[in-house]
């Protein structure tokens, strides 16, 4: 009786570790950019932007050996945005916040894993009030939209990899709460990641 509930045991415990083996999970930490696009729209107003640089935090839980869900959240710590409104000139320092959710489909060859990726995010941008911004009247937006992007993940160790990522949310270009800075108009935000995940 003992020997049976012995074995027992130890094959509840062998399909225990299997199932936590099955269950693969990355945290990574990438430094990241920001660029936005030129903006010409139909009512007169032209929007352009400097760089942004920031980071960025990920959590991966796989569904299956080569599909995973991902959440995110970045930070930008700022960037100007310039609107041209003839024949004014705005300037509004900003700093960004993301949060998306993807559905991540990634592929293996050797130590490289090209992945692609598709979901939504949420788009906050934070007037910055300083010299930088000549509109004192402009107010926080978020924008929500989809997002999409491709990268490539190289092994150093069983835990650890390289992840580097190059993804683009499409979000309404802001105004800010500030009606004659409206463009009617959507972009690519285009946001590169570089990065080091950890999986366990």
């Amino acid at each position: 009786m003992k020997k049976i509930a012995f074995i027992a045991i130890v094959l509840a415990m062998s399909a225990a570790m299997g199932r936590a083996q099955e269950s693969r999970q990355d945290i990574s930490l990438s430094v990241m950019g920001l660029s936005e696009p030129f903006i010409a729209s139909s009512t007169n107003v032209q929007v352009h932007s400097g760089p942004g640089y920031g980071a960025l935090a990920s959590y991966r839980y796989m569904l299956t050996p080569s599909m995973a869900m991902e959440a995110n959240y970045g930070i930008t710590y700022q960037n100007k945005i310039h609107y041209y409104v003839n024949p004014n000139n705005y300037q509004v320092m900003t700093r960004t916040q993301e949060v998306s959710f993807a559905l991540v489909r990634s592929f293996v060859y050797r130590k490289y894993n090209p992945f692609v990726e598709v979901g939504a995010a949420a788009f906050i941008f934070l007037p910055i009030v300083n010299s930088g911004t000549t509109s004192l009247d402009v107010k926080q937006q978020t924008a929500m939209g989809p997002m999409y992007g491709a990268g490539v993940a190289y092994e150093i160790s069983p835990s650890f990899d390289i992840r580097a990522e190059y993804r683009a949310f499409v979000t309404k270009v802001p105004t800010f709460g500030d009606p004659q800075l409206a463009t009617n108009r959507w972009y690519n935000i285009f946001v590169p990641a570089v990065g080091v995940a950890y999986h366990f």
